[in-house]
C-alpha cells in the first residue's frame, strides 16, 4: 500500500479513526494488504472487543503469542500515537453497549482471576461463568435488524442448505433438525464421501445457505461459500470475526466472537443464537409471533 509523503518526502502518518465504527472499517479496508502480522493481530482485535477493553496491552499480547511492541507499531500504523489511544475507542464502546456491561465484564476478571478451586467443579463452575459472559454479550453483538433478515430469508427459501464442520458441525445438526420439525426443505452438506461441494452446486436462486466456521476455517466451507456467492445465492453466515473468509460472501452476517479458555472453545453463544433463528422462523411460519413452537419426533 503506497503511502502518502510530506513536503519532505516523508511518510505522512495517517489519520487515526476517531470511533470503534471507524477503526473496523479502516481495519477492513486495509486488511489484505497488512502483513501476516498485523493481519494476525486485526483479527485478534476484532474477534476480542471486549477484553481489548479491559485489558493490558502485555496480557493480550501475551495471549495473541507475541511481544506488546507489536500492538503497539499496529496501533501505530493506523495512526495512533500508542495501543493505548486504540483501546480507548474499545473502552467506550464496551460503557456504551448496554448499561452495566463493563462492570459485568470487570467483575468476570475478578472473578476468574480469584478461582482457587482446581477441582472437576471448578472446571465447570469456569465454564459456566465464562459462557454466562459470551451469552450476555450477543445482545450487543448482535443486531436485531439482522435477525429479522436473516429469519425472512428463511422463511422465504425454498430449500434450506447448511453447511458447518469440524467444531462447528453440532450447530448445523441442531439447524438440520429443527428446520425439518418445522417442514422447511432443507439439505446438509455433509463432507461424508467427499460430496459436500457437488451438492452444492444443486443449489437453485430461490435457496439460501447457512454456513457456520470458526478459526480455523475448514477450506470445503470457505470455497464452498464463494462458489455459492459467486451463483448469487443468498447466504447467512455465523462466524467469529468481521475478517472471517466468510463475511465478504455473507448476505447477513452474524460475527460472535468466541473466547478462548481451558482446552476448547465454547458453542455455547452460536447455539443460542442458532435457536434464536429457529425460533425467528417458526413465528413466521406459523404466523404466532407470542409462542411459536417447535415439533418434536416424540409430540403426540
Amino acid at each position: 500500500m503506497e503511502k502518502a509523503l510530506d513536503s519532505r518526502g516523508r511518510a505522512e502518518k495517517p489519520e487515526a479513526p476517531r470511533d470503534y465504527e471507524e477503526l473496523i472499517r479502516v481495519i477492513h479496508e486495509r486488511y489484505d494488504s497488512m502483513s501476516k502480522g498485523y493481519q494476525s493481530i486485526a483479527l485478534f482485535l476484532t474477534q476480542n472487543p471486549n477484553d481489548v477493553a479491559v485489558r493490558s496491552v502485555s496480557a493480550l499480547a501475551e495471549r495473541r503469542g507475541v511481544h506488546a511492541s507489536n500492538f503497539v507499531r499496529f496501533a501505530q500504523s493506523l495512526g495512533y500515537s500508542g495501543f493505548k489511544d486504540l483501546q480507548e475507542l474499545f473502552q467506550k464502546r464496551l460503557s456504551t453497549a448496554a448499561p452495566g456491561f463493563e462492570a459485568r465484564v470487570k467483575a468476570l476478571e475478578g472473578e476468574l482471576g480469584a478461582r482457587e478451586d482446581r477441582s472437576e467443579y471448578g472446571f465447570l463452575r469456569d465454564l459456566v461463568v465464562r459462557d454466562v459472559a459470551s451469552l450476555r454479550a450477543l445482545l450487543t453483538d448482535v443486531a436485531a435488524d439482522d435477525l429479522a433478515r436473516a429469519a425472512e430469508l428463511l422463511h422465504r427459501a425454498e430449500a434450506i442448505y447448511l453447511i458447518g464442520q469440524l467444531r462447528s458441525a453440532p450447530v448445523v445438526d441442531l439447524l438440520r433438525y429443527v428446520f425439518t420439525m418445522l417442514g422447511k426443505r432443507c439439505v446438509l452438506l455433509d463432507p461424508s464421501g467427499g460430496l459436500a461441494t457437488h451438492m452444492s452446486r444443486t443449489m437453485a436462486k430461490n435457496d439460501v445457505l447457512v454456513a457456520v466456521s470458526f478459526r480455523f476455517y475448514a477450506t470445503e466451507v470457505v470455497n464452498v461459500v464463494e462458489n455459492v456467492a459467486a451463483g448469487g445465492i443468498s447466504i447467512i453466515a455465523i462466524t467469529d470475526s468481521t475478517l472471517s473468509p466468510l463475511a465478504k460472501s455473507a448476505d447477513v452476517l452474524f460475527a460472535v466472537p468466541e473466547h478462548e479458555y481451558t482446552f476448547s472453545r465454547s458453542l455455547a453463544a452460536p447455539m443460542c443464537l442458532a435457536q434464536a433463528l429457529t425460533v425467528a422462523l417458526a413465528a413466521r411460519l406459523q404466523n404466532n409471533a407470542e409462542d411459536p413452537r417447535i415439533p418434536t419426533v416424540t409430540g403426540q
